[in-house]
């Protein structure tokens, strides 16, 4: 596709899988869903550029993630899942790829089971020293075990899913006073995962939620569709514009517009 005909938008929470390929025992068992699926889905919605997350179930393997990037001839990103024992080489080998960030993922059962402070003290100056960020997935209750993380000299920060914030969280839960400390302190966060946090399409519960968590982070905010939703029944078919449509009704129109163009370009660093 020639440049000049790419959209503007970015997805910046999406996932490739291989029915056939090995993945991890103990959580779902993805079927194939592929990147030009998603590229479809995506342009007929004005968006041309998407960020690839290695899916949890395929732990530090990351080569269809990798394949999927090449696929894309430089249009879009990743968020790859390493340990701190990874080497150099590869790390280099990842960022030719496109990738701009690394997952701990506090949530799946086959996520990270080891102790996130020594993961990042092993990573953190590599990471840094490449100018990735470290993404997170958890749920609020553990956003203020990761401020001390912050503080510590850590990579950028992005926090995925609302950063865990689900509909009806109260306004005086602990959780929003952790959140702005990670906000304060640079962290980013996505805009994605409404089915993962309590709320049933059209998603109207999640407007208020993500005004007070945009209003914390303001232009260090993105959007992702979290395609192919694997908390979803693979049989049922989300609208992908539906997956759009909470940030749309909840955020004044410029502000939503640099969410999808703008703003990930400063994160994953342009095309």
């Amino acid at each position: 596709m020639p440049a000049s005909s790419i959209p503007e938008g970015w997805d910046c929470h999406v996932h490739v899988f291989d029915g056939g390929a090995a993945a991890l025992p103990g959580h779902y068992r993805p079927p194939t869903r592929t990147l030009a699926e998603i590229e479809a889905r995506a342009a007929a919605h004005g968006v041309g550029h998407l960020v690839l997350v290695q899916p949890s179930v395929y732990g530090t393997d990351n080569t269809l993630m990798l394949q999927a990037l090449r696929q894309g001839a430089g249009r879009h990103r990743g968020v790859a899942v390493v340990d701190g024992s990874v080497n150099d080489t590869e790390l280099d080998a990842l960022h030719a790829a496109g990738v701009r960030g690394v997952r701990f993922n506090l949530v799946s059962p086959v996520g990270l089971h080891s102790d996130p402070a020594v993961q990042l003290r092993q990573l953190a100056p590599r990471l840094r020293e490449r100018g990735w960020h470290l993404q997170w997935y958890l749920r609020h209750p553990q956003l203020a075990d990761i401020v001390p993380l912050q503080r510590a000299d850590g990579p950028v920060f992005v926090l995925d899913h609302l950063a865990g914030i689900e509909a009806g969280t109260p306004a005086g839960d602990p959780a929003w006073q952790a959140l702005a400390a990670l906000a304060d302190g640079g962290a980013w966060v996505k805009l994605s995962g409404w089915y993962r946090l309590g709320a049933a399409h059209p998603y109207a519960a999640m407007h208020e939620p993500i005004r007070r968590v945009a209003a914390l982070f303001g232009e260090r905010v993105v959007w992702g569709s979290d395609w192919p939703h694997t908390s979803i029944d693979p049989s049922v078919d989300t609208p992908y514009d539906s997956l759009w449509q909470p940030v749309r009704e909840a955020l004044a129109h410029a502000t939503a517009t640099d969410v999808r163009q703008a703003q990930p370009l400063r994160l994953y660093g342009g095309t």
